[in-house]
């Protein structure tokens, strides 16, 4: 009974923290983490485990894919020098420099690279939960860096285990093999995966059979990454831009709705129950601490903390002058990011399930036999620096936020008010042409013609290019009386419904075409 227990838990916990969260404009994972710490304390629920495993192989390429789908493709080419070295080079810098701390306050070098690594990676669910309130282009960054960062994190972390166990041995060559099967072996599977996912889309037309089938991709893509020892999370993440581009040419209307639905419930129950976990974890980190007291483990804790903070600090605010002296086009000067904005992007570095899903993976034995040394103080400080990240600098970003006082950014609306008017203006152009191919009536083509002269009306008076008042309170108070129609019609079918004048079934599929006009209406009013 427990396993439904707790999922009864977690349904709850995610409802009360979410609704609290709004009401007092705290980041909904603070909140999580925090309830997770404090359900830690209940004694039915100390034994409740998630394998390490669950997180790498069932939730990590769910979260991931899914990622990779929303993010912007064309902000990662534009910056895909920044992103390349902070999701590599910042990685091995920031695993070297706890590794070091680490070992300076007596942890053995293995296990300390092996903590560096754990910690070293940010997490793509924190990131892309928490970094929201950001302008386009630093989500982008966060985003991308997070998304690639776990497989450099995932390389380093094998070869300090493997070393640490016994089963590696440390070199150059064996080190520089095994980045370029990552990664080359990433980029390739996921590439394939792809194209196969698109052959396969395109002959799909049940939005189920799409569905399943967009799943199974990113799982197949992780899957034969892993056994061709290359990096899963590279190749879901490639799997996934290519995706972006080519899904939107292949997929029917039907299967993006039910897409977007369910992937976004999915990564939302996902990200809300892997938070609580983290929580929890926390607290049985601090009950399994044995091999040393918690007075030394927490400033274990707070000095790798620092660590991580002040590597990515000291990575921000050094790389950039130094892209600056080697490169001096005037399109890397447009690319240029100021001291404040870059002390958002280092505040945003936060640390999540991944971290502790490697941390947990570490093996309890040697191949001597022994016990792995210092096992339990790598889960107690990953979750000691997942806190501090994830908490303290959660609460302070937006903070920061204001006092950096970025830009307002209106490059998304501004494009896709261009996308509208264009798209509109040929819609337009084409329609007596579309008209005589389809034999439609005269006053059918008038009627059509001007329902799309009122839009792009409409969508230039929001923009400014003219000044027609009148155009957008017109679209204004025919949104509202078509909202309030709507109701109308919803309150009368559910009338008949319950004077038993028709079936549960017929209500259902007016409800279901209600809904959808609803959801048209209120989308173009929250986008516009």
């Amino acid at each position: 009974m427990l396993g439904l227990e707790v999922v009864v838990i977690l349904g709850v916990v995610l409802v009360l923290a979410h609704t609290a969260a709004r009401r007092f404009r705290v980041a909904p994972p603070v909140l999580l983490l925090i309830t997770g710490l404090l359900l830690g304390f209940v004694p039915a629920l100390r034994d409740v485990s998630l394998p390490p495993e669950v997180v790498l192989l069932l939730f990590l390429p769910v979260l991931l894919y899914w990622e990779s789908l929303t993010t912007s493709l064309r902000e990662i080419r534009s910056n895909l020098r920044a992103i390349i070295s902070m999701s590599t080079a910042l990685v091995v810098l920031t695993a070297w420099a706890v590794a070091a701390v680490a070992h300076a306050l007596g942890i053995s070098w293995g296990p300390a690279w092996v903590l560096g690594a754990a910690v070293a990676p940010t997490d793509a669910t924190a990131v892309g939960v928490l970094a929201r309130m950001l302008p386009h282009r630093n989500v982008t960054l966060l985003r991308a860096e997070s998304l690639v960062n776990d497989g450099t994190a995932l390389v380093v972390y094998s070869v300090a285990v493997g070393v640490t166990v016994g089963q590696e041995h440390l070199s150059w060559p064996h080190v520089s093999l095994l980045f370029a099967l990552s990664y080359g072996g990433g980029l390739a599977i996921g590439a394939a995966v792809a194209w196969a996912g698109v052959q396969v889309r395109r002959r799909l037309m049940d939005p189920l059979l799409e569905n399943t089938a967009i799943i199974t991709i990113a799982f197949t893509a992780y899957l034969l990454a892993e056994l061709a020892h290359a990096s899963g999370v590279l190749a879901v993440v490639v799997c996934g831009l290519v995706m972006s581009q080519a899904g939107p040419k292949v997929g029917q209307a039907a299967g993006r709705r039910q897409t977007a639905a369910f992937w976004s419930l999915v990564t939302f129950l996902l990200n809300g129950a892997l938070f609580v976990v983290v929580g929890m974890y926390a607290q049985a980190a601090v009950r399994q601490l044995t091999s040393t007291d918690r007075a030394t483990a927490a400033i274990t804790v707070g000095v790798v903390t620092a660590a991580v903070i002040g590597t990515r600090f000291a990575w921000l605010f050094t790389s950039p002058y130094l892209i600056r002296a080697l490169d001096r086009r005037p399109q890397q000067r447009l690319r240029r990011m100021g001291a404040r904005p870059r002390i958002v992007m280092a505040t945003a570095g936060f640390r999540g399930a991944v971290s502790l899903a490697l941390a947990l993976s570490v093996p309890e034995r040697l191949d001597s036999g022994g016990p792995f040394p210092d096992r339990d103080m790598i889960v107690f400080v990953t979750c000691g620096v997942i806190l501090i990240t994830l908490v303290v600098q959660g609460l302070a970003l937006p903070g920061v936020v204001r006092w950096a006082d970025l830009p307002l950014d209106t490059a998304l609306s501004d494009e896709r008010r261009l996308a509208q008017a264009h798209a509109s203006q040929q819609a337009l152009k084409q329609l007596p042409r579309l008209a005589a191919e389809l034999g439609t009536e005269e006053e059918v083509l008038h009627r059509v013609q001007e329902e799309f002269e009122e839009h792009l009306a409409y969508v230039r008076a929001d923009a400014g290019e003219e000044a027609d008042d009148a155009a957008v309170r017109h679209a204004e108070q025919y949104t509202a009386l078509r909202l309030a129609a709507i109701n109308h019609k919803r309150a009368t079918i559910l009338g008949l419904r319950d004077e038993h004048r028709i079936d549960d079934t017929v209500l259902r599929q007016l409800q279901a075409a209600l809904d959808l006009e609803e959801m048209r209406l209120y989308g173009l009013e929250e986008f516009e």
